[in-house]
């Protein structure tokens, strides 16, 4: 009904495979349990760590043996991460196939900064149709990736959406797939985020994510700049070779963000988390480092833990978020 060519149809998978990139989201000051940060690690290491290793998780935090992550990659691989001899390190770490270049990244919901893989890495990285954690049907390869784009297609045809991007039909999507995916990646900072953050191809990446190797880009929150961890991130660019741009970020004022989006104790904890009497995602880090330090002082509110309570005020901050700059 869509009236698109097989030719046009395979001319847009060959564009995929040869130019879609898998992007990391990450929360660059999120600090770990010997308070170093994210961004710090990546710094002094070079190497982006799987959950099992950091057990850090902007999604669920369930990656330890017989947590939730365990189970979904024993089903999702087999039981190809559970013989003798595999470590954490071997771990698949997680990201979204970028298609559409929105300037907040394919999956903004786990992280407000991002990194931008090599060709190479999407070559070994296997794909779901939305989150695994949901056992999609939908599952392939960059070789065998016909059932995905049949999804994301699908969804084109029935809402009129696809993967963050509103208004758009079928026959458009593949245009857009063919004709603007081989271009270059663009300054971010005046570009208008998509805001998208339940619909996504995730990722898995397989085997060792190397900054220096398979890196191209960084692409940073601007709530960073000229601060410690803004300093660590150009660090971060300088030493492995990575070019750095800057998001056009969110902030939000604590009367702005609402009480039926992510639970009615929203405003009260953005009232808390403010700086300056604003929201953005440096301030929502302090207060995510100030959990770590003394946990008491944070309380379980209407069943929801502080730290996931966080979680949630960024995803009012992404969706409800004004531009930065």
């Amino acid at each position: 009904m869509s009236n698109i060519a097989h030719d046009a149809l395979e001319q847009a998978l060959a564009s995929i495979r040869r130019h879609a990139r898998v992007a990391l989201h990450f929360h660059p000051d999120r600090p770990d349990a010997e308070q170093r940060t994210v961004a710090e690690n990546l710094l002094a290491c070079g190497i982006y760590k799987s959950q099992f290793e950091t057990l850090l998780s902007n999604g669920s935090v369930s990656a330890y043996p017989g947590g939730a992550r365990d189970v979904w990659e024993q089903k999702l691989f087999g039981g190809a991460y559970h013989g003798a001899g595999v470590l954490d390190a071997h771990r698949p770490k997680y990201g979204a196939l970028d298609l559409m270049r929105h300037a907040d990244g394919p999956s903004p919901r786990f992280g407000s900064c991002y990194l931008v893989l090599t060709q190479n890495v999407s070559e070994r990285s296997t794909f779901t149709y939305l989150d695994s954690h949901q056992d999609p049907l939908q599952k392939g390869t960059l070789a065998e990736l016909h059932d995905v784009l049949a999804a994301l297609l699908l969804e084109a045809f029935t809402r009129d959406f696809a993967i963050g991007e509103r208004n758009i039909r079928p026959a458009a999507l593949v245009s857009r797939l063919r004709e603007r995916l081989p271009g270059t990646y663009e300054d971010p900072s005046s570009s208008p985020p998509a805001r998208n953050l339940d619909h996504y191809i995730e990722a898995q990446v397989h085997g060792a994510v190397r900054l220096a190797e398979d890196v191209e880009l960084l692409v940073a929150d601007p709530s960073f700049r000229g601060t410690a961890t803004g300093e660590t991130l150009q660090r971060i660019a300088t030493q492995y070779g990575i070019r750095l741009f800057w998001h056009g970020g969110f902030r939000l004022e604590p009367h702005e963000v609402p009480s039926d989006f992510r639970g009615p104790g929203m405003p009260q904890l953005a009232a808390r988390v403010a700086r300056d009497g604003v929201v953005d995602a440096a301030a929502i880090g302090e207060a995510a480092g100030a959990l770590r330090r003394a946990p008491e002082e944070w309380p379980v509110i209407a069943g929801i833990q502080p730290l996931q309570q966080l979680k949630l005020l960024w995803h009012v901050l992404v969706r409800y978020g004004h531009p930065a700059r």
